[in-house]
């Protein structure tokens, strides 16, 4: 059975501070000399996502 897909919708500034705390994690378990896979891959799906307009309708 597949795991559902979920999606994500960010602002731009919500983007780019979830891209900075990635990397400061990163940081953080590469001086602690901890593997940092899971980490990378996230961390290039987040860079490779196209940004999408999208309307917003409030009710």
């Amino acid at each position: 059975m597949r795991s559902p897909k979920y999606h994500l919708y960010l602002t731009p500034d919500e983007r780019r501070t979830v891209i900075n705390s990635l990397i400061d994690l990163r940081n953080n378990l590469i001086s602690q000399g901890m593997y940092t896979d899971l980490v990378d891959e996230l961390l290039i799906r987040v860079l490779k996502t196209k940004s999408k307009e999208i309307k917003v309708k409030e009710m």
